[in-house]
C-alpha cells in the first residue's frame, strides 16, 4: 500500500466527512418525513375523535327521551280515551235531540 501524503490523507478525509454528511443528511430527511407522516395522522385520528365526540355527545339523553315519550305516549291516549267519551256523550246528545224532533 503506498504512503499517502498529507494533501491526500486531507482529501481522503474530507471525502469521508462528505460521505458522513450526506449519510446523515438523508437519515435526518427520512426521520423528518416520518415524523411529519405521523403528525398528519395523528391530526386526522383527532379531527376524527372530535367528530365522534360530538355525534355522541348526546346518547346518554336517550334513556331521558324515551321515559319522556312514553309519558307523552301515556297522555296521549288519555286524550284520546277522554276525546272518545265526549264524541260518545254528543252522539249520544244528537240522538236524544233527533228522537225529540228538535232542529238544529
Amino acid at each position: 500500500m503506498p504512503e499517502l501524503t498529507g494533501i491526500q490523507l486531507w482529501w481522503l478525509s474530507l471525502a469521508i466527512a462528505a460521505v458522513v454528511v450526506v449519510v446523515v443528511v438523508v437519515l435526518l430527511s427520512l426521520i423528518i418525513r416520518a415524523a411529519n407522516n405521523i403528525d398528519r395522522h395523528a391530526k386526522e385520528i383527532w379531527e376524527v375523535g372530535k367528530k365522534i365526540a360530538a355525534n355522541t355527545v348526546s346518547i346518554w339523553m336517550l334513556e331521558q327521551t324515551n321515559a319522556v315519550a312514553a309519558e307523552i305516549l301515556s297522555t296521549a291516549k288519555s286524550i284520546a280515551e277522554g276525546a272518545g267519551a265526549i264524541n260518545a256523550k254528543l252522539d249520544g246528545l244528537a240522538r236524544s235531540l233527533g228522537q225529540r224532533g228538535g232542529s238544529p
